[in-house]
């Protein structure tokens, strides 16, 4: 047989060494994506002492909103579906660790066997075959990746983070969780207010048509006044009716994301509320750099040190692994030998393998590896700027919004009080009923738009708590 000349040996260890040490493509760092110094629309720097911390943005002094909030920590649906990713992200980073230790495993047998005297042939007398024989044995073998290049620490360090990375997607869960519960309780204010003022408009109707009703009778007005009079009143209870149906679809969100029935949440809503003011302390400047600290920036990041770290998992496949191995035994004919020093056996070797000739398959999973790497950067940089749209959004918008509710609660307060002045003047015959009834419309609607404006602006409070990451970040 024709040995393999000496050339091509060196020249197949040279194409594997050099297969080897081909490079990788590792992602993009987290740091490489740039963050401007500063939002754009914060506006100035305010003054530290007239600040309000970013955690008093939510509505911590509605006793109704602490109550669920509390409630919906202790034990929403949303929090246990993310419990339990962690406790897998958990299983999955010990089963990581336990791969890099020893392999031990212990085993025991015995058995009895016959032999067939026929198989030798004819023996002399004096010479007898047992044919039946028992053999007893036990052992403990071990087994270890000596990890030279690394593969097992990779894999430990992708598990690692992606424990961390479901931590992170936790946090993001009970930040939308709270923030979505504060927006829920906000809108539930705004209805019962709503609620009252047109109650409120519902009575003044009702006072309104009797008024017109004694004018008719004592004909200082026409007929047709009584009848827009009752029109008003019927417009005011079906606004009532359409309210209700708003009113349960907020009780139903609520139920949803505490896990609580409407009768528990009403419950802890029937609590009484402070009087809101439009006018709150400007919020404390924010730090850029604080968005790199937003739970599903955090995730993001952790994803992609994941995905770096399954990179180097699958490069390291290109080398050999050495293993050792060691295995110590009994073994006797008789179960009473079987713990005497004549029944010990005992090995220790090692061993080496790696990939010779695979036709690409290790060079493909690096490549998928490297694809899932780039996607990791990409993800990590599309939620970093959405975090910096939102907050930007957030700071401009919250601003506005309070311009907003000021100027309309002022001139809620102004129309209202023309409201009284024309029907004070009806009343005498000094003007007519359509002035009264333009009046009373322009009234109730600057009212309505007074609470959904203050009600607004404590929805972008809210944005700009979740868009901010949850925490003071002040720089």
């Amino acid at each position: 047989m024709s040995r393999i000349p000496a050339s091509w040996t060196l020249l197949t260890a040279t194409a594997i060494g050099l297969a080897a040490c081909a490079p990788v493509e590792r992602p993009q760092a987290a740091s490489s994506v740039p963050l401007p110094e500063s939002f754009a629309l914060q506006g100035p720097r305010p003054d530290s002492a007239m600040t309000t911390a970013l955690s008093s943005l939510l509505p911590v002094t509605d006793p109704g909103f602490v109550a669920l909030r509390d409630r919906a920590l202790a034990q929403a649906p949303d929090l246990a579906v993310a419990a339990a990713r962690i406790d897998a992200a958990r299983a999955g980073l010990r089963g990581a660790r336990t791969a890099r230790l020893p392999d031990v495993s212990a085993s025991g047998g015995a058995s009895r066997e016959r032999i067939s005297a026929a198989q030798f042939g004819a023996l002399p007398p004096n010479i007898q075959i047992q044919q039946y024989q028992s053999s007893f044995n036990a052992s403990v073998d071990a087994s270890w990746d000596l990890d030279l290049f690394g593969r097992l620490r990779a894999s430990q360090r992708a598990s690692a983070a992606r424990l961390d990375a479901a931590t992170a997607d936790a946090a993001a869960v009970r930040l939308a969780l709270v923030t979505d519960i504060a927006g829920a309780v906000t809108d539930f204010r705004e209805v019962e207010r709503r609620r009252i003022l047109i109650g409120d408009d519902r009575d003044s109707a009702q006072q309104l048509a009797r008024l017109t009703a004694e004018r008719v009778r004592a004909g200082l007005a026409p007929a047709s006044d009584s009848v827009r009079a009752r029109s008003l009143e019927e417009q005011a209870a079906a606004r009532l009716d359409a309210i209700d149906g708003e009113r349960a679809e907020v009780i139903g969100r609520l139920v949803t994301l505490t896990g609580l029935p409407a009768d528990a949440v009403l419950s802890k809503l029937a609590q009484p509320v402070p009087t809101e003011d439009a006018a709150a302390q400007p919020v404390a400047a924010i730090a850029t750099a604080a968005l790199r600290s937003r739970p599903d920036v955090v995730a993001a990041e952790r994803r992609l040190a994941a995905a770096d770290a399954e990179i180097a998992a699958a490069a390291a496949e290109r080398f050999p692994s050495f293993s050792l191995t060691a295995g110590l035994g009994l073994i006797s004919l008789a179960l009473g030998d079987l713990l005497t020093q004549d029944a010990i056996i005992g090995s220790l070797g090692g061993a080496i393998s790696g990939p010779l000739i695979d036709f690409g398959r290790v060079g493909t999973r690096i490549d998928q590896r490297e694809a899932e790497g780039r996607e990791a950067f990409a993800n990590y940089r599309k939620t970093l700027f959405t975090a910096l749209g939102e907050t930007e959004a957030a700071l401009g918008g919250l601003d506005a919004a309070r311009r907003n509710a000021s100027g309309l609660l002022r001139q809620s307060e102004l129309d209202r009080a023309a409201a009284e002045i024309a029907r004070e003047r009806y009343r005498l015959g000094l003007s007519t009923f359509l002035t009264v009834l333009d009046a009373e419309r322009v009234r109730l609607a600057s009212a309505e738009a007074a609470v959904s404006a203050l009600a607004s602006a404590r929805r972008q409070e809210i944005a700009l708590y979740r868009a901010a990451g949850g925490a003071d970040a002040a720089p």
